[in-house]
């Protein structure tokens, strides 16, 4: 009851202290920041545990990777001491958290380096993979949805079928044709391999274009079929009727007042679709040459490399949860009945 006093009493929120008021303002916010985190660190665990195990029990080691078939059976051995292999699953597991806990991940069984150091020379080319297919599937789902949800008629039709289109084609068969068209066809881009942004800004977009529209496809269709579907029940609600029965402008209220109400499922539409990208980029990138996280993941599962595997399911996982939280506080902003419960 206090709060609500504080809130509606304009006298009384001018004798509070600004960062007092600032802190109760956004006390729901932080309630969701903290509520994230703290779910997200056992969700840290139970995954890191789940994939140590299933990587452990499948067929191989990495020692038999390294000596190959040709070594000894006492050579075999020697090595899966000296890695620590032959230790109980539950030591070798105790022994990388240990080390986790303090920010060390370990080294990688065949190239030594550490498993921070190889993570972090690819996390950037994955990550401008995602963020570069989020930006292309907002602007261009977005606009489509928008403007099928005004205009209707055939546009509208064109987006339900872009929709089943997108969510039919796989990402790496729209990644082959657009080599096919755009690199040896039309040679206007580079069929495979990255370029640093340090190295050639211009480079590293030509680099990317055919990926990024490669993982984009899903997310366009995607998100131009939800914006359409959430503006057309906004548009249809009584209050948008009165504001146009009032004469404001039907651009404003499209722009404002109805885009504003349909973003939330727009939002939650771009969470699950950048959760999904984490697997489409380990697809991508390996159609595309890219020396990302997908082609280290691949390489190292082959390889039974469980440190880099370890390391890899720790970004990914956190990627996730921090995905997440930016979700749920966007979602808090919108949701004014968020803010206030």
């Amino acid at each position: 009851m206090a709060e609500g006093v504080i809130a509606t009493d304009a006298g009384a929120r001018r004798r509070l202290p600004g960062g007092v008021l600032a802190a109760l303002i956004h006390l729901p916010l932080l309630r969701v920041i903290v509520r994230r985190v703290l779910l997200g660190v056992p969700l840290l665990f139970v995954i890191s545990i789940l994939s140590f195990a299933l990587v452990s029990l499948t067929p191989g080691d990495a020692a038999r990777a390294i000596l190959g078939t040709q070594a000894t059976e006492e050579q075999y051995l020697a090595l899966r001491h000296t890695l620590g292999l032959d230790l109980p699953l539950y030591q070798q597991y105790w022994q990388w958290v240990t080390h986790a806990v303090t920010g060390d991940l370990g080294t990688s069984l065949f190239s030594g380096q550490t498993v921070t150091d190889a993570i972090s020379s690819r996390l950037p080319v994955t990550l401008s993979l995602m963020f570069g297919a989020l930006l292309v599937s907002l602007v261009v789902g977005v606009a489509l949805g928008v403007f099928s949800a005004v205009r209707g008629g055939v546009l509208g039709r064109i987006v339900d079928g872009l929709a089943l289109i997108g969510f039919a084609l796989p990402n790496f068969w729209v990644g082959a044709m657009l080599i096919v068209v755009f690199a040896v066809t039309l040679r206007w881009l580079p069929p495979t391999g990255y370029v640093e942004f340090t190295d050639s800004p211009s480079g590293w977009l030509s680099s990317l274009v055919l990926p990024v529209l490669a993982l984009a496809l899903h997310g366009i269709t995607a998100l131009a079929k939800q914006t359409r579907e959430a503006m057309l029940d906004v548009l249809a609600s009584d209050y948008i009727r009165m504001a146009r029965a009032n004469g404001i402008r039907y651009r404003g209220i499209v722009f404002v007042n109805a885009l504003k109400n349909a973003s939330v499922r727009v939002v939650t539409m771009l969470g699950i679709q950048a959760v999904g990208l984490l697997g489409g980029t380990v697809v991508v990138e390996n159609v595309f040459a890219l020396p990302g996280l997908g082609g280290l993941a691949v390489s190292s599962t082959a390889q039974h490399d469980l440190p880099v595997i370890q390391g890899i399911v720790v970004y990914f996982t956190v990627l996730v949860i921090v995905i997440n939280l930016i979700v749920d506080v966007a979602y808090t902003w919108l949701n004014p009945k968020v803010r206030t419960s």
